[in-house]
């Protein structure tokens, strides 16, 4: 019994060893590449009416912290105009949000083109966020522990909230999930966002747009 009880703890750990490093990876690049090609035509079809609200501007390149904090350039829908205030500052976000892009935001198709970031291996299907890469030296160590495992392009904080909940609580969850991961979470993940999805809940924080900006702990 005391050899069982050693043991089990270090074979759960070899498990989930085993999937973050080889079985995780792997699926990620299958289904990727498989939505990818379903989802072609939806992917398209947002590229056209993208084009015709922004004249012609359809994607969103950024660089963005990955596994380890190494930064990967992120590919997504460009949901907002170029629109500048009279000394040059971009506009609020509420006011650049076009209603196209809106609607392409409000069903996640704005996501879509992030499972390029997935086949490429910059990301995973699940994970935390991919945040700013500003925000990398404002972590506390312990919220530094998102960076531990590749980015997601949905996660535990998603489907707990997404947008609508305080930074804290989406760190937090963020942790949470690097401690639990496994096959069976993530698999509990995808199928919770998809419902998130058709309800369209916790897009936005209360009164913004996309979320407020990450100051540090205490600011």
């Amino acid at each position: 019994m005391k050899e069982f009880l050693e043991f089990y703890p270090k074979c759960l750990k070899s498990r989930t060893i085993l999937y973050k490093i080889i079985i995780k990876p792997v699926f990620d690049f299958i289904i990727g590449f498989l939505l990818l090609v379903v989802l072609s035509p939806i992917i398209f079809s947002t590229m056209i009416l993208l084009a015709i609200a922004n004249k012609g501007n359809v994607f969103f390149l950024q660089l963005r912290p990955g596994l380890h904090g190494k930064p990967f350039k992120i590919i997504k829908f460009k949901t907002m105009c170029d629109a500048f205030d009279l000394t040059g500052i971009p506009l609020p976000d509420e006011e650049r949000l076009t209603r196209i892009g809106q609607f392409v935001r409000s069903v996640s198709l704005d996501e879509l083109l992030q499972l390029i970031n997935v086949v490429k291996g910059d990301m995973s299907l699940v994970g935390p966020r991919p945040l700013l890469m500003q925000y990398l030296s404002r972590y506390s160590i312990e919220q530094a522990r998102r960076h531990e495992v590749k980015p997601g392009i949905t996660g535990w904080a998603q489907i707990n909230g997404r947008n609508a909940i305080s930074w804290d609580e989406k760190f937090r969850l963020d942790v949470e999930y690097v401690n639990m991961i496994s096959f069976r979470l993530d698999l509990k993940i995808l199928w919770m966002t998809l419902l998130k999805v058709i309800q369209r809940k916790g897009i936005s924080a209360d009164c913004h747009v996309t979320m407020e900006e990450f100051k540090g702990i205490g600011r």
